[in-house]
């Protein structure tokens, strides 16, 4: 059974031709413009190496960048098709070519659409990186002394400026792990001497954040250390007056900005798609009514075309036994071998 058959006179495969000739223009385009979003969602990523715990979420980006890419040569080749179908001569060259094309442009679209599905899906993937990242980059901020960690503090600092975050969670993360350095701690003071003995780790802890933490827009100089002491600053208390530093964690900051970021890029390559859908749906009606003509005398005869020339059904048992079968053979021929 013919799926979805249509009539098409001579001047409306010419029309058919013109038009999706500037279709598979502006699929090109759109293709440059898939590995561009590509490529700076991976240069965004790559920004925040340092406080990421794993490249799993590379995949999206870079499954933009190659299905941009292959969106040019498919595009391309759509459009000269379109061109040789104004001559009934040259358009059966395409013949032997055909089918391999359809095969890797419903991949590589479908791989578009994984993308996007990927976008909207990779959230949980991206927070738990970001929740691991972010703790290992405040543990080791204070190593500015130790290879491939000495830049770690100035990454962090950078972050919560620009981002107007302060810890992973929230600013009591920083309570949690000695950030200041013992070299710039005077283990001769009492004060010093009593918080490290007063853990069982030995490590400097006390209620206080870096500078970066501190809000430019709040009107009382910053407080950073002794948080939780109200005693400690004229006229404060912790728990009912809106500190002076950033509240919001790191973690949610970042995931808002890339997922926001994602969420964009996805929907700017669902119309990607959309477009690169057209142009197969309208290349397969002209392949299809073009094929009528190969032998006509007269090349201006009204023809037909099509998307399938079997149902749905049948299209895919006619792809899928010959692997099935392939398959077969190779596990019967396994078994001789091993008896």
């Amino acid at each position: 059974m013919v799926l979805m058959k249509m009539k098409f006179p001579f001047e409306k495969r010419v029309k058919l031709a013109q038009c999706l000739w500037l279709l598979s223009w502006m699929a090109t385009l759109a293709g440059a413009f898939t590995f561009t979003l590509g490529c700076f969602l991976k240069t965004e990523l790559r920004r925040r190496a340092e406080v990421m715990d794993n490249t799993e979420i590379h995949a999206v980006p870079n499954t933009l960048m190659i299905v941009g890419l292959a969106s040019l040569g498919i595009n391309y080749f759509a459009g000269r098709m379109c061109q040789d179908a104004l001559d009934a001569g040259r358009f059966p060259r395409w013949k032997t070519f055909m089918q391999p094309y359809w095969g890797v442009s419903l991949l590589f679209t479908l791989l578009m659409l994984t993308a996007v599905i990927m976008s909207y899906a990779m959230k949980g993937n991206l927070e738990s990186s970001l929740k691991i990242g972010l703790k290992n980059g405040i543990r080791f901020y204070k190593d500015t002394d130790t290879p491939g960690r000495c830049f770690q503090k100035q990454t962090i600092d950078r972050l919560q400026m620009e981002f107007r975050c302060c810890g992973n969670t929230d600013f009591k993360d920083w309570f949690e792990v000695q950030w200041i350095s013992n070299r710039y701690l005077d283990f001769s003071s009492k004060e010093v001497k009593d918080r490290v003995k007063s853990n069982v780790d030995g490590r400097y802890l006390f209620d206080g954040v870096p500078f970066s933490c501190c809000n430019p827009s709040s009107p009382r100089p910053c407080i950073q250390d002794r948080l939780t002491n109200n005693s400690a600053h004229y006229s404060y208390e912790h728990q009912t007056e809106e500190l002076n530093i950033y509240i919001r964690g790191c973690r949610e900051a970042l995931v808002n900005y890339y997922m926001g970021l994602m969420n964009t890029i996805g929907a700017a390559v669902l119309s990607v798609f959309l477009v690169q859908s057209s142009v197969l749906v309208s290349l397969r009606y002209l392949q299809t009514a073009m094929e009528a003509v190969a032998g006509q005398e007269n090349t201006e005869i009204e023809t037909e075309g099509y998307l399938l020339e079997k149902g749905v059904k049948e299209t895919i048992m006619e792809y899928v036994t010959p692997v099935l079968v392939f398959l077969q053979l190779n596990q019967v021929g396994s078994e001789d071998a091993e008896a």
